[in-house]
Order: structure tokens, then C-alpha cells, then sequence
């Protein structure tokens, strides 16, 4: 696996596509609404029956609002606004539906990614809705209502020879980027190992510390695919128009993954969610915010309190 190479080709361009990025992510935003009021949000009337089962005992963190903590950071997730301060995106949006259905206002609190487990725990806001994976460890602190699949994808230039990602043997002889310490790099390089093993042609694997050297080394051939996670590389992929995807597989290859709203452990508050999410998915509310934000392929067909989750390590 080559790395060096990578990281230096990293820092010899950087200082010059840093200048190419900042103009493409202009062109980016001016596509994409970042106004704090998002008059293209999908809205939701009140579902009685999920109001019906919120415990009567329960204590919102603030009495007629749903208190939900985001973490802006990236599209299509949740980013912040125009005015700097309001979280706005795909997960913002499916919190607001889940806030309609149950006849709340809804409250966004941006927070740190590592603050969510302690502030939902020390009841700072009533739920995460933020790519929460579920996993068997967090089950035993948090109760769950599913609403994506977790997937990653392999993307390509619109122009390259590649047209399916589907299994290990597909990713021999090619140059693959991906970025280091995640999960995706864990399952590459699982696939690349049982590929040497087979005797297969090895896998180049390239790491890029800056996404403008990044998307360069895709699209000018230097690389073959990017695998990294599938709702970010769909969004970018649909807004510049650049690359496309051939192959999509659970976050937790080789178990799957669900993506859900997290709430505090026997609460109670998890039953009333997974209703009201599924009132949505059956009444197309779900699937036009899904598509709102390019995040369709990795929509479900019923919302289901604390699914399966990924194995403890």
C-alpha cells in the first residue's frame, strides 16, 4: 500500500487546489439553500397515534419543544446556515418532521460530536439525530428509532471503465483513496488481504489529508475509486456533477447498519419517534426529505425501535 506517494503528491498541490476548493465550494453553496428558514423543508401534521405514546410522565427538556442536539459540520448532514448559528441540512430536516409529528417546535443545539452521549444522557436535550450508527454498545446506554441504512460507496470518475463495486475481488488492481482511522479503511484493507490470499492482483490504497487534492487525484486518473461514506459522496456527486457511483455496502460490512434518532435509555420516548418516523415514511414526507438532500439510496421501509446493532469489538 502506498502512502508516501500520496501524502507528498498531498503536499506538493495543496497550497494551489486549497484556491481551486474555496472556489468550488462557493459554486457549491450558491446551489444549495443555507438560509436559516428554509422554505423548502418539508413539513408534517400532528400523528395522534405517535403523540399517544409518549409516556405521560415524560419531561421534555423544554416543555412544547423537542430538543434535539446537531452537529454542523458537513453536508448533507448538517451544516450551519447563513446566519452562522443555525443548524440546517438533512438530519435538521428529519428532526423537524419528527418534531411535527409529535405537535412540538422543535429546538436545535449545535454540539461537538463527542458531547452528544454525555448531553443526551445528563438530559441537556431530549434526542441525537445526527448519523448515529446503532450499535450494540450504545443500546445499552440509549434506546434507538431507525431511520437510514448506514452505507458506504465506491465512486468514479463519469468517465472511468469501472461500473460495479460489488464484492472484494472487484477492487483488485485498482487505486483506491480512502481516508485513514475509519471504518471504511478497516474493510478495504479486509478486502484486499482475502484478495492476496486468493492471489489477485493487489490494491494501491492512497490516503489524502485535503479533499481538493482528493477529488484532483480521482478525477484526473491518478487514483480509480473513492470509497468513503455514501450520503456525503452523493450529495457532492449530484451537486458537481463529476463523479458517479458504482457500489454501495453497509457501513458495518459484512453485518449491516442502521442509522437512528437517539434517545435516553428507557425513557420511553423511542416508541413515540419510531411512530412517528414511520407515519412519515408511509405518508411520502420521509421520502421527499431524503430526496431533498440526495440521501434516497439509503432510505428504509419501516422505522424500528433499537434493530439489530453492530457487534461490540
Amino acid at each position: 500500500m502506498t502512502t508516501m506517494k500520496s501524502r507528498l503528491l498531498s503536499a506538493t498541490l495543496g497550497g494551489i487546489l486549497s484556491l481551486t476548493g474555496l472556489f468550488a465550494g462557493a459554486a457549491f453553496a450558491e446551489e444549495t439553500d443555507l438560509s436559516p428558514e428554509q422554505a423548502g423543508r418539508v413539513r408534517a401534521e400532528k400523528v395522534e397515534e405517535a403523540i399517544a405514546l409518549i409516556p405521560k410522565d415524560f419531561k421534555f427538556n423544554t416543555p412544547g419543544k423537542l430538543t434535539v442536539a446537531s452537529v454542523p459540520g458537513r453536508l448533507p448532514f448538517a451544516t450551519y446556515a447563513t446566519d452562522t448559528k443555525t443548524p440546517v441540512g438533512g438530519e435538521p430536516d428529519l428532526a423537524q418532521l419528527v418534531a411535527d409529528s409529535l405537535g412540538l417546535e422543535l429546538q436545535l443545539i449545535p454540539v461537538a460530536w463527542a458531547d452528544w452521549p454525555l448531553g443526551l444522557t445528563s438530559g441537556r436535550f431530549d434526542a441525537v439525530i445526527h448519523n448515529v450508527t446503532v450499535t450494540e454498545e450504545r443500546k445499552e446506554k440509549f434506546d434507538f428509532s431507525s431511520y437510514r441504512n448506514d452505507l458506504l460507496g465506491f465512486y468514479v470518475p463519469l468517465d472511468s471503465k469501472v461500473t460495479s463495486i460489488a464484492k472484494p475481488e472487484d477492487v483488485a488492481g485498482l487505486k483506491v483513496i480512502v481516508s485513514a482511522g475509519t471504518n471504511q479503511e478497516q474493510i478495504l484493507v479486509r478486502w484486499v488481504e482475502a484478495n492476496k490470499a486468493k492471489g489477485l492482483a493487489d490494491t494501491e490504497i492512497q490516503y489524502y489529508d485535503d479533499e481538493a487534492v482528493l477529488d484532483t487525484a480521482l478525477l484526473s486518473g491518478r487514483a480509480d475509486a473513492y470509497l468513503g461514506p455514501n450520503a456525503t459522496s452523493a450529495y457532492k456527486a449530484a451537486h458537481q456533477k463529476n463523479t458517479r457511483l458504482v457500489g454501495t455496502f453497509s457501513g458495518g460490512w459484512p453485518e449491516t447498519a442502521e442509522i437512528a434518532v437517539a434517545t435516553k435509555k428507557d425513557s420511553g420516548l423511542a416508541e413515540a419517534i419510531t411512530a412517528a418516523l414511520n407515519a412519515q415514511i408511509k405518508n411520502g414526507n420521509y421520502a421527499r426529505t431524503l430526496e431533498r438532500w440526495n440521501l434516497t439510496a439509503e432510505a428504509i421501509t419501516e422505522s424500528r425501535t433499537n434493530p439489530p446493532g453492530l457487534p461490540k469489538q
